[in-house]
């Protein structure tokens, strides 16, 4: 048989709360009666919510899904700057709790019709009159439609305490609105088919907004200034944020080793004639000046995968009197100093890199910055003064420690040619 809604309604539901949240931008979400977390699960990537809280009475089933708001294995490899906290709780929509008071969104979708009759006035106190938030968004089945849903006897669930028509779900809506100071406007989802729209959706919706001049009006009551906690957090996360101090120097440490050796790398094969990765190219003031082959690509590939969109980079390339290349960044026609090397490392000043690399400069702000967070960290090694990044040449090195090895070697082997020798003398002496 033919699905009756394309998409299904319950996409249609969460579709919506997302289309509100990108227009209406709220940092602090709960949503009631969330159950299997299925909602939850895609509000996640709305990179404008900053705490993001489920409730539900069925702790159990809250349990068995809770995995699934879990940060993966990219949220760590490429956090952002956006931030994002997750709160799981058991607990019934008819209590108040301290924590969820002063949210800028509450939905309830499919929720209200769970409960029986009389804690609906409970539920409305609660949601509306306690946690004050911005705005609410209440989803209800529409028992007007039920008719044309093929096969129905009854309640569309059998959980389900009541069903409304539209003019029912309007009357508490209204209501509502006048004892708590909000406004609503009805709306839905489920479209009915061609001939039949006199039923209207599926899913009634009321999008209710708090009124000017509400805020903090519930302070005014005793009861509410006492914190209460009755409900069980059963699950928080942090997701990694480069507005975390650690990760974010933890990102750019590893930003810095790559685009120093890269720089290191240039300059080494440069210098051996493997790869001619400077072209001088044109005259600025007087002075010669080259575009990097690596600075003219438009996006910069980063240590941790993404790409960096900036500006042609302008480098300019010297030679001192003892033979020793330097590397220099070409501003405004003045060239500075970039690369400076003995046998055994590379100095990259970090005046460079934050100059150069868009995704280093964005990270730190400011060269102060960037000297500030590489200090003191294992994986940098500093110039004496602070102002470069030392990265040592690995092939150098090895190419020492063959030739050691030869030496090494031949010694032996001249030393065991004169022992024999020897022995060849004092048998000769004896004869």
């Amino acid at each position: 048989m033919e699905p009756l809604f394309k998409p299904p309604l319950q996409t249609q539901r969460h579709q919506f709360v997302i289309d509100f949240i990108k227009r209406n931008k709220p940092k602090k979400v709960v949503d009631l009666g969330c159950s299997g977390c299925s909602l939850l699960k895609r509000l996640k990537f709305c990179r404008e919510i900053e705490l993001l809280v489920g409730v539900d009475q069925n702790g159990a089933k809250i349990k068995k899904k809770l995995h699934g708001l879990a940060p993966v294995s990219t949220d760590y490899l490429q956090p952002g700057f956006d931030q994002l906290r997750v709160e799981l709780y058991q607990g019934s929509v008819t209590q108040k709790d301290t924590r969820l008071k002063g949210f800028d969104l509450v939905t309830s979708i499919e929720l209200i019709e769970h409960l029986h009759l009389v804690d609906v006035g409970l539920f409305s106190d609660v949601v509306f009159g306690y946690m004050t938030p911005v705005a609410v968004i209440v989803s209800t089945p529409n028992s007007e439609f039920n008719p044309l849903l093929p096969g129905l006897t009854g309640f569309r669930h059998s959980d389900h305490k009541f069903e409304w028509t539209r003019a029912e779900f309007q009357s508490w809506a209204l209501k509502v609105c006048v004892e708590y100071g909000y406004e609503v406007e009805f709306t839905g989802v489920g479209q009915a088919p061609p001939g039949q729209q006199r039923v209207g959706f599926c899913s009634q919706i009321g999008v209710f907004h708090r009124l000017r001049g509400r805020d903090g009006c519930n302070m005014l009551f005793g009861d509410d200034v006492d914190d209460v906690f009755p409900y069980t957090l059963l699950y928080s996360i942090n997701y990694p944020s480069l507005r975390d101090n650690n990760i974010l120097r933890r990102v750019l440490v590893s930003e810095v080793v790559y685009w120093a050796e890269k720089l290191k790398r240039g300059w080494m094969e440069k210098k051996t004639g493997e790869k001619d990765a400077f072209t001088r190219c044109y005259t600025v003031d007087g002075g010669e000046e080259c575009i990097s082959e690596q600075c003219m690509d438009t996006e910069k590939q980063t240590a941790y995968g993404g790409e960096m969109k900036g500006p042609m980079e302008k480098c300019g390339v010297s030679e001192d009197e003892q033979g020793e290349y330097k590397e220099g960044f070409g501003t405004n026609g003045h060239e500075q100093q970039v690369l400076c090397t003995s046998p055994r490392c590379v100095s990259v000043p970090l005046a460079v890199l934050w100059s150069c690399c868009p995704k280093v400069s964005a990270l730190s702000g400011s060269l102060s910055n960037l000297r500030r967070l590489l200090m003191d960290d294992p994986k940098v090694e500093l110039s004496q003064d602070g102002s470069a990044v030392l990265v040592y040449n690995q092939e150098q090195d090895r190419d020492d420690k063959e030739d050691h090895n030869n030496l090494e070697d031949r010694g032996y082997t001249e030393g065991s040619q004169f022992c024999y020798s020897a022995v060849d003398e004092e048998e000769w002496e004896a004869v």
